[in-house]
């Protein structure tokens, strides 16, 4: 029984040594690369074309900042979608085209730059168009899925 004893602890350190390599590793979320923001911006996009301002929040943080055009900063989720109600109005359109993006190599942060264009109607219903930048500022939350964090935008002149 002495002699069995050394064999069966050297079977055990075996065992717990081989059995954590052999077993199938859980695959890791996809990495977070520039263009992925890219893509996400398209999707963003896309829900506030087809929901208006609940598509549009639905990719705020809870705790996000607006930094609109001409005005004071705006803190909190909630806040900023009391501006956003104009996005529901079929006469309004906002589009956006990211120009640049990259991501931290902790891949929990990231940014977006680029241009957009707002088509609406005046007073008079006709068609009036204007132009901007914009900056967002991604984060990846605690669900893993990323939102904004930080939005700012300012008025251009018409491209050339």
């Amino acid at each position: 029984m002495k002699s069995f004893l050394p064999i069966m602890v050297v079977a055990f350190l075996v065992a717990t040594i081989a059995l954590p390599i052999a077993r199938p590793s859980v695959s890791a979320a996809p990495k977070a690369t520039a263009e992925m923001l890219k893509q996400l911006e398209a999707e963003f996009m896309k829900a506030a074309a087809d929901k208006g301002s609940q598509g549009y929040m639905s990719y705020y943080a809870d705790d996000s900042v607006e930094v609109p055009n001409n005005g004071p900063l705006i803190q909190g989720k909630p806040e900023i979608a009391k501006g956003m109600d104009f996005l529901d109005d079929k006469n309004n359109r906002l589009t956006w085209t990211p120009v640049g993006a990259d991501i931290s190599s902790s891949a929990d942060l990231g940014y977006t730059y680029g241009t957009y264009e707002f088509h609406a109607k005046d007073k008079e219903g006709k068609p009036i168009v204007q132009y901007g930048k914009y900056t967002s500022i991604w984060k990846r939350q605690k669900d893993r899925n990323w939102k904004v964090v930080l939005d700012m935008g300012n008025a251009s002149p018409e491209p050339k």
